[in-house]
Parts: C-alpha cells; structure tokens; sequence
C-alpha cells in the first residue's frame, strides 16, 4: 500500500507544501515495496460497467463480472483493488472471477481514481469516506444493494474482500454496514479506525496496539444502534511485509475476536496450502469460524496468488502485489461458505459445523490442508489417523467435522 495522499475536501485551503512531500514519500515507497515477477501474457477479464446505481458519493467506478451461468438468488462478492491499481487489475490477477464462474456467485469490483487520491488508493483514513451514510464507504454499499436488487441476488450472502487500502476499506465496510455485509477478508489491510488519533503512516508501519476492548469498541461506534451479529472476518497478511506490518493482522484479530467474545487464543491453529501458510481459527459456540488469521510465510506486500491449473491454484503475477505463494482467493471463498468446487469433494457449509465430505488423493489431501504428510505417510488432520503413504495413488475419503477436523470416511460419509 503507498502512502496515502489526502483528498482535498471541497473548500479546504490548498496544500501545495504537503503534496510535494507525499509524492516523495510515496515515490520512495513504491520503489521499495514487493512486486510480483515479471509481467506475464494472459487475457483480460471481461468486465461490466454499471453507470447507475445510486448517488455514489465517494465518486467510484462500479464494474460486474457475471459468470455465464449463476444460480438463483446468487451470493455477492465484492471486491476492493490495491493502490496503483484498478478494477481491471484485480480482476485479471486475484483469480476471483474464476472462482465466481466455480462456485457461482456475482463480482463486484469497485474502483476508485486519481481525482479521489494520487495513488488511486481507497481514502479508509478520511472519516468523509470511513463512516457509515457519506463518502466512499455509502459508494460501496450501494454498489451491493443494486447488485441486489438488479440482479436478484441473495441480500443474506453479501460480501467484501480487498487488498491493502482496499483491505482496510474491507475493515471499513465490516463496521460501517454490519447489516449489510455478513462476512469480508481484509488483505493486507488495517484495523478499522486506527486513524481516530494516529496518522495513517503509524497505522501502517509500525502500527499501533490498543487492548482488544478498545478496538471492538471503534466498531461499535461506527454504527452504535446496532447490536449485532457482526460479521465473520479472515484476515491475510504476508510475515515479511514492511509496508502495513503484520503487527495490524494481531491487531485485527483483536478487534474482531473481541467484537464477537472471543478470546485471543485460537481454536485451533493449522498449515494449509503449498508454502505451509500458518491458519489460525477461533470458532463461535455454534462451531462456525468466526475470525480467521492466515499468516503467508516469505512474501511481502501483496495478494498471495498460486498460478496455475491445478484445483487449488488460481491468480497471476502480471502486475505488481501479486504474489505467488498461495491461491488466497480459494480459501477466502471457502471462508465466506462459497466453494464447492474444491477437487474431490464439496463443502456445503466451510464456514459451519455441517459435516463436509472429500475424496481425494493423499497427496491433494496434504496440498489442500486436509492432511499432514511425516515419514513418507500422511494423516489426517485433527484425528491423525494414518492414510497411508504420501503419493497421488493413494486415495482416501475424509469427512470433516467439525469444521477443521478430519476422520477417514472409506465406507460412507457422512
């Protein structure tokens, strides 16, 4: 995330001293951030612009990428890009349209531009565009409400994910309109409201600590007639990112944790993916995950994408914050209960205690995080129960339940 250059409110005296200094700053931070490799050829995603759907105070851009076939009453995701980035961008490297075609639910990517901030970042620090009925963040809700009501989506299965300032937009988003949007991912992004009384800077790097009381309680405030239930949160934060350091990932799990009474030790903590990402999981009293923390070992700032064909990969590098380490967007899908599309198995409840069923081989269970794999032989995550050896010929059936733990399920499931 560059450093965010301030949007001049209507009125407000110019700032001719201050911007010259933010280019500086930010100049030097793009130069130094973590970009993706080197660009690579693929086809552009083929998006929708929506001219009309409401006042759109925060001047954004409103973009559709329906899937050739949806179901009825489809879920909504809504999706915010990075600084320097664009709606167009995020589509065609974060791997969510494919996932939208898979699973099928409606894409919504919002964008924003220079006459809103240099950088084309999400204005989350300014409280004309972070509260709730004003500026960018009402924008953003009526982007959902008319993917809604135009569309006959589902209002029950509304969503929001995004990447760095459009991650901390996510925060936003999560506390402004709880009612609204039942669950979000913020990658790379920042605790909501963090600049009440510190700099957007501070915010960033080296971040801030408050007790998880006080950060529960910024939520609170954004929307203080509402009593909840608050959404689910997932947080994603690569551990060599310098840019908004993952101190903010401790710090949004305190937020959120403490918003649903959650203690800040988790559930369970286990390993998922190709790179071993650290997933720690801390789970209501009715079994649902109701904050999750993926911790992605060796990036820095970025999505974390996984190019490629196989079931559990998806995205590309060819722009900058695109990180290939692991396919992010699948396991947010499954976070959020869309993916049923998992290789060998569906998952009709991921976010719940509904058992799921898998059949898949050893070595997909592993690649999935279904499994560990010591020895040579593999076992099942949770139970430990042995799987034979690690290979693409073995093939077992695990039944997961509840959400995490895994039994083998040869004979029936569930």
């Amino acid at each position: 995330m560059p450093l965010p250059p301030f949007r001049r409110a209507p009125g407000a005296p110019p700032r001719a001293r201050l911007l010259p200094r933010l280019l500086a700053v930010l100049a030097v931070v793009l130069a130094t951030a973590l970009a993706g490799p080197a660009p690579q050829a693929r086809a552009a995603v083929t998006l929708t612009r929506v001219n009309d759907f409401g006042s759109n105070p925060g001047a954004l851009t409103m973009y559709v990428y329906r899937p050739a076939t949806l179901p009825a009453h489809p879920p909504v995701v809504v999706a915010l890009h990075g600084c320097t980035q664009s709606a167009q961008t995020y589509a065609d490297n974060s791997g969510l349209p494919q996932l939208a075609d898979q699973d099928g639910f409606l894409l919504v990517l919002a964008e924003t531009g220079t006459a809103n901030n240099a950088s084309k970042c999400f204005n989350w620090f300014q409280t004309g565009d972070n509260r709730r009925g004003q500026g960018e963040a009402l924008s953003v809700r009526q982007m959902a409400g008319h993917a809604v009501t135009a569309y006959g989506a589902d209002p029950q299965r509304v969503y929001v994910t995004g990447l760095s300032a459009g991650g901390a937009m996510t925060a936003v988003m999560l506390a402004t309109y709880p009612d609204v949007f039942s669950a979000g991912a913020v990658v790379a992004g920042l605790p909501y409201d963090c600049t009440k009384d510190n700099s957007p800077y501070t915010c960033m790097n080296p971040g801030v600590d408050l007790s998880p009381a006080a950060w529960a309680q910024r939520v609170r405030d954004a929307y203080p007639s509402y009593g909840g239930p608050w959404p689910r949160a997932a947080i994603w934060y690569g551990d060599q990112d310098t840019t908004v350091v993952p101190r903010n990932a401790t710090e949004l799990r305190d937020q959120w944790t403490a918003l649903h009474g959650l203690s800040q030790t988790p559930t369970r903590t286990t390993t998922i993916g190709p790179d071993a990402t650290r997933q720690d999981q801390y789970l209501a009293a009715d079994g649902t995950v109701a904050v999750e923390v993926d911790r992605v070992p060796g990036i820095g700032h970025g999505t974390p994408v996984d190019p490629g064909t196989g079931g559990e990969q998806c995205g590309g590098t060819a722009a900058p914050y695109f990180l290939d380490s692991i396919c992010s967007s699948r396991w947010i899908a499954r976070f959020l209960g869309l993916d049923t599309s998992d290789p060998g198995g569906t998952d009709p409840d991921p976010g719940g205690g509904t058992a799921a069923c898998w059949t898949a081989s050893n070595y997909a269970h592993v690649q999935a995080g279904r499994a560990t794999t010591s020895g040579g032989y593999t076992y099942a995550k949770g139970s430990q129960q042995n799987m034979g050896l690690y290979n693409t010929f073995v093939t077992h059936t695990l039944k997961e339940s509840p959400s995490g733990y895994f039994t083998l399920a040869d004979s029936g499931c569930p």
